[in-house]
């Protein structure tokens, strides 16, 4: 079994006083198609990614909506998600690159539920190409406005542990796919 390949992610502290990640590295053994497939698969997701407490996709004026509610942990509230998502295959100078774009959208039809903190400002770009080998280069932009007072330990944690967690249960998702 190969190993994740990425360095810690880098930080870079908005004026907000929230972070945005910048993640590059590598998933061997994890061609491209299959990861873009893995990470596209809602119904998937909700065996592999422990954190997913409700995910689904509804369409709402003729767009495609997801829900997405993460459990966080005790004694913080949970955080929810309504965002659009669009996946693209390029090609890029003889290369195949996919790309995937999440951002969030404000949904009458989707209010938030009391109890759970709605996230209302998240981005994320995901570019995912072959290494050459058997394996994928991935590269990831990340930011999100989590609401309410997140722990400085929380955040140390997702940037240390989390992300390189959440990296390494992807490609063990990408191993165990059905389809």
């Amino acid at each position: 079994l190969s190993c994740v390949t990425f360095p810690l992610p880098i930080l870079f502290l908005q004026q907000s006083g929230l972070y945005e990640y910048k993640i590059f590295g590598g998933l061997a053994d994890c061609p491209p198609e299959l990861c873009v497939d893995v990470y596209m698969d809602l119904d998937f997701r909700k065996q592999w990614d422990q954190y997913v407490k409700e995910l689904y996709e509804e369409t709402y004026n003729g767009e495609k909506v997801i829900y997405w509610e993460v459990k966080f942990p005790f004694p913080l509230s949970n955080r929810d998600y309504v965002y659009i998502r669009e996946c693209r295959e390029m090609a890029v100078d003889g290369r195949k690159i996919w790309v995937v774009l999440a951002q969030s959208v404000s949904v009458p039809q989707c209010p938030a539920k009391p109890g759970i903190i709605r996230v209302s400002s998240y981005k994320q770009s995901l570019v995912i190409e072959s290494d050459g080998k058997t394996g994928s280069k991935v590269y990831m932009y990340y930011f999100d406005n989590p609401g309410g007072m997140i722990p400085s330990w929380l955040v140390n944690w997702a940037a240390k542990s989390g992300v390189p967690a959440f990296l390494k249960d992807i490609q063990k998702a990408c191993h165990s796919y059905p389809k």
